[in-house]
């Protein structure tokens, strides 16, 4: 017997970001960036997960199908990303991230999980792994939320 379809899916890209080199430029860029897509994502009920590790930026993008759609399709257009690829696009029977957008950064901070994932090199040949990413997003999230005292999710 089949599984019953959903409409629900996550999307996995990673691209080549077109960001200024100045630390204070770059990060006021990223600000701007995660305030529109906070209010995007809010209307089109789309949680989502974006690291930036160097130029390179990989996202999870969890919704219904229409609205992972036209979301890419809006980042796939936009002028700060370059060289966009898809690295994985499923259907999924529950959302995994909690905030309509969340930007982590790598530096000091998460340096230790940034360099765990191993990710950079794969960037920098183009062939990051899906899993890779969403293992460090799931990570990434874990921490943030073990911070604020929660240690599980209710999903």
């Amino acid at each position: 017997m089949r599984a019953k379809r959903t409409s629900l899916v996550h999307l996995i890209y990673f691209s080549r970001l077109n960001l200024s080199s100045d630390p204070q430029l770059r990060a006021s860029q990223i600000a701007d960036i995660t305030r529109q897509a906070q209010k995007k994502n809010e209307f089109s009920v789309i949680t989502s997960f974006l690291l930036v590790d160097q130029n390179f930026a990989a996202q999870i993008i969890e919704g219904e199908r229409t609205s992972v759609h036209e979301t890419f399709n809006r980042i796939a257009e936009d002028q700060r990303h370059r060289d966009v690829q898809i690295c994985e696009w499923r259907e999924i029977t529950k959302r995994e991230f909690v905030n309509s957008f969340k930007c982590v950064v790598r530096g000091p901070a998460t340096e230790a999980q940034f360099a765990k994932s191993n990710l950079l090199p794969m960037f920098q040949r183009g062939t990051p792994k899906a899993s890779a990413i969403h293992a460090l997003a799931i990570a990434q999230q874990s921490e943030a939320m073990s911070k604020q005292g929660i240690d599980h999710l209710f999903i």
